[in-house]
């Protein structure tokens, strides 16, 4: 490195108090960037370079190939640039090459250039392809020696909007997110290196954009879960869809609107079956004719209600009377005969040519 931790403090002791307001509105967590003068500690915590530091770092040479390197291999990522990840190592190589251009000797674009490398070579890999593995990777920041944490109030909207379930769904909050964070580390390097009005003009700046996350967000929205397949038939009790020993449309009880409300917002727009066929019941109680007739107006009520709620896929309606009854009751008085009878009197909606359900992207 061209310059020391000392020589910076140096430096900030002879522009005395001019960047105090900046630092004050910096809310810097780390004290030791606080520190100025001769008295500003040099050891591992305010910053000194580690054997592990130079070890990984000082091996890096020739910084604006390895930068332009990086970008060929992330523009060769295809479409897993545009995740989160992707985004966020495109960001850190802008980073790094403002940092190279401004000769910024510190260690920052050796940072940056090993956030980059790593973030590139998890898209590589194919690990963040997918909206999971995008979502892990924000959990946390790295820790890097040349950054000290500026901004707290800024980090808190930046996770407020990326634990957002509508943030795997958001491809503009992602990338607006991404580099933000990568912009209050940049911003944390200058506090770091006691340039606080360089670091308040960049968190100034940077203000809009997390605004602008936020607002991406707004106009995202989770995806509803892909429906289950419909059964082959429905059999809905006609006590319950019907008031006694009616069957016209306004006759329909609250409970039997609830029901076919639901079968009509699974089909309405669903293309999931090419048609449906209602088919109406009674017990054996009754004359024929009577059955036959009572039967056929709860199918085409049925058939009446579906079609008003924006089901459009065809429908038939029959009505089979006595027909094709499911009880062998014996039971003595009229009273228990009716209770056996029961499921006899019901409205059958088949779904014929059921199509597959495509999954969830």
């Amino acid at each position: 490195m061209k310059h020391s931790i000392l020589a910076a403090a140096m430096a900030a002791a002879l522009t005395g108090c001019a960047g105090s307001t900046s630092r004050d509105q910096l809310n810097i967590q780390d004290p030791t960037v606080l520190q100025r003068g001769f008295g500003a500690p040099q050891d591992v915590s305010s910053g000194a370079a580690t054997k592990q530091w130079t070890d990984v770092y000082t091996q890096i040479k020739h910084r604006g190939d390895v930068l332009d390197t990086l970008q060929a291999r992330l523009d060769a990522s295809g479409p897993r640039k545009d995740t989160y990840v992707g985004a966020k190592a495109q960001c850190w190589i802008n980073a790094g090459k403002e940092a190279f251009a401004a000769h910024d000797d510190w260690g920052f674009v050796e940072e940056a250039i090993g956030e980059a490398a790593r973030l590139t070579a998890s898209l590589d890999a194919g690990d963040s392809g997918t909206q999971s593995a995008a979502q892990s990777q924000v959990q946390t920041d790295p820790s890097l020696r040349t950054v000290a944490k500026v901004r707290p109030d800024l980090w808190d909207q930046l996770m407020r909007v990326r634990v957002d379930p509508r943030f795997a769904w958001c491809p503009q909050a992602r990338k607006l997110v991404a580099c933000s964070e990568v912009e209050l580390m940049y911003a944390g390097h200058e506090a770091w290196t006691r340039a606080f009005d360089k670091a308040k003009q960049r968190t100034d700046l940077l203000q809009e954009q997390v605004h602008a996350s936020e607002q991406a967000l707004s106009t995202c929205v989770v995806p509803a879960p892909p429906q289950p397949p419909l059964p082959k038939l429905v059999s809905l009790s006609a006590d319950a869809l019907f008031v006694f020993d009616r069957g016209d449309v306004s006759a329909i009880t609250p409970e039997g609107r609830a029901r076919l409300d639901d079968i009509a917002n699974r089909l309405r727009g669903s293309g999931l079956t090419d048609r449906i066929v209602v088919s109406g019941y009674t017990d054996r109680l009754g004359s024929s004719a009577y059955n036959l007739r009572l039967s056929r107006q709860r199918a085409d009520s049925v058939k009446q209600y579906l079609v008003s709620k924006g089901v459009t896929i065809p429908i038939d309606a029959q009505g089979y009377g006595k027909a094709q009854p499911g009880t062998a009751c014996a039971v003595r008085g009229r009273k228990a005969l009716i209770e056996c009878l029961a499921p006899d009197r019901r409205v059958d909606i088949r779904f014929v040519g059921q199509k597959a359900v495509a999954p969830s992207q």
